[in-house]
């Protein structure tokens, strides 16, 4: 349920209202849009009538139960504003919201060497990503691949943010490493294999960071949302949802099917910004370009693209992965579309 406060409410009255229903067994959250604030309230509502909320104050503008079983990811619990996650790093704060330009991330599946991903962090900022991702504990289907440098690899990271300011995006696989990662990270990542741990998701959402959660491979949408509803529900408001394909009947070609049909569907689900991976969702170099011109068209709000400096010599999925080279060519096309529909700008790339 959430009640919509009239524009210009004074700020004692909303914190009224708030106190009032906190007392009914409640949990009443402040929400401030552009150009109203909403009070989100969660707990059993259904016992209450719109209209009995509705006579607390003359400054309440309507009353409104969210339909949804995702009640705080929901579009509805924000009055259909879209959530902008900023997230700060050393170049300046970047946006990940419909309402500001693509955000770019780019980086290797696996951190490999100091020198591999310095150099690939400066190839792909030079190209006009504002993220390096790159993975220090790495989930393999086998036990026997390469399973990541676990925490030595986060100071490697540490060393190419330092060396080129781009924000930093890795995995957490496991609760007891939380801190160490959060420490290194400007977004924690939950990847696919965890999107249903609840209890990793309900350790991210009770820290600070802004959250990466992408989708099980054989998630549901609402498997999904509700994911995301944990980490909301723990405390933090700043979730990103990733798309990276879902296991469907052919997997001959691809590696798996990427659902660009999930970026307008979560559009009119939920207020949370949008990535979209075509690496993970194709599984093949040759495909990516495609997927990601697509993707921005329709409507992505971020790009995650896997990038090595020698994808032959990759210890992991390196078949997905463009070589700086063609990201930088891939970029280019990126900005013909994303400027077509409003979401480029043009990105610095002084250190």
């Amino acid at each position: 349920m959430i009640v919509v406060m009239r524009s210009g409410t004074p700020e004692i009255e909303i914190s009224r209202v708030s106190k009032e229903l906190s007392t009914w067994g409640l949990t009443a959250e402040k929400i401030v849009g552009k150009h109203q604030v909403v009070i989100g309230l969660v707990g059993d509502t259904a016992q209450y009538d719109p209209l009995q909320i509705q006579e607390f104050s003359p400054w309440i503008e309507q009353v409104l139960r969210v339909g949804q079983p995702f009640k705080r990811v929901s579009r509805e619990y924000r009055h259909g504003e879209a959530s902008d996650v900023v997230v700060s790093t050393p170049n300046g704060l970047v946006h990940f919201s419909e309402h500001h330009p693509v955000v770019l991330v780019a980086g290797p599946c696996s951190v490999e060497n100091e020198a591999m991903i310095v150099e690939t962090a400066q190839r792909v900022k030079a190209a006009g990503a504002q993220f390096l991702r790159g993975g220090a504990f790495k989930p393999r289907t086998s036990p026997y691949a390469f399973q990541g440098h676990g925490e030595s690899a986060l100071g490697l990271l540490a060393a190419a943010r330092e060396a080129t300011g781009l924000g930093i995006i890795t995995e957490v696989m496991d609760a007891a490493d939380l801190e160490k990662v959060a420490a290194i990270a400007d977004v924690v990542q939950v990847g696919a294999r965890n999107m249903q741990n609840f209890s990793l998701l309900k350790r991210v959402g009770a820290q600070d960071k802004p959250v990466l959660l992408k989708r099980g491979m054989s998630a549901t949408i609402e498997d999904w949302l509700m994911a995301a509803e944990y980490i909301l529900a723990a405390g933090n408001p700043n979730v990103i949802l990733c798309e990276r394909g879902i296991r469907t009947f052919d997997r001959q070609y691809a590696r798996n099917t990427l659902d660009l049909a999930a970026i307008p569907v979560l559009r009119s689900l939920t207020h949370l910004p949008i990535m979209v991976d075509p690496s993970h969702g194709t599984g093949r170099a040759e495909y990516v370009p495609a997927m990601a011109m697509a993707a921005i068209a329709a409507g992505t709000d971020s790009l995650m693209i896997e990038v090595h400096p020698n994808p032959a010599k990759a210890l992991s999925d390196g078949p997905q992965s463009l070589t700086p080279g063609q990201f930088d060519e891939l970029t280019q096309q990126l900005a013909v579309v994303g400027k077509a529909v409003g979401r480029w700008a043009q990105i610095p790339t002084t250190a």
